[in-house]
């Protein structure tokens, strides 16, 4: 195998990882009081958005490797509120304001779920800086010959 080949389909791995791991947490949330929210629901809308993206990214990591990677730095960019939102949930209440029914019981709170999303956040945006940076080596030019 290529490395090329290899290269695109663990991106590839990768961003269906990032999509999974984006549907497993938001459909628990989905059915209590969390998504009808101002904040709360708008976090959930565009998580979602987010898990789509990654699965365009999917999609597009065979065929056009750096548009994938850039499809998925902005699927991490709009996923990562939530994330950062159920795992601080102190700091997110400070930062955005607003009138909350629930009293606060930690500033930081463990969420297995969110901090698995935040790793593989982490690692996606790692990989794409990685694939958008490198050359391809099937398009660089050949050198000249010299007679």
């Amino acid at each position: 195998m290529r490395k090329d080949v290899k290269q695109k389909a663990m991106l590839a791995m990768l961003f269906l990882t990032c999509a999974a791991v984006g549907w497993l947490r938001p459909t628990a949330l989905e059915a209590s009081e969390f998504s009808g929210g101002r904040l709360t629901g708008s976090l959930l809308a565009i998580q979602s958005g987010g898990v789509y993206l990654f699965i365009l990214a999917f999609v597009f990591a065979f065929m056009f490797r750096r548009i994938a990677a850039a499809i998925a730095m902005v699927a991490s960019l709009i996923s990562l509120p939530l994330y950062l939102y159920l795992v601080a949930p102190g700091l997110s209440r400070r930062l955005l304001g607003g009138n909350y029914a629930v009293l606060i019981h930690a500033n930081f709170v463990w969420d297995t779920y969110a901090v698995l999303g935040i790793l593989t956040i982490a690692l996606a945006v790692y990989v794409c800086i990685r694939s958008i940076s490198t050359q391809d080596s099937d398009r660089t030019p050949e050198p000249l010959a010299q007679s």
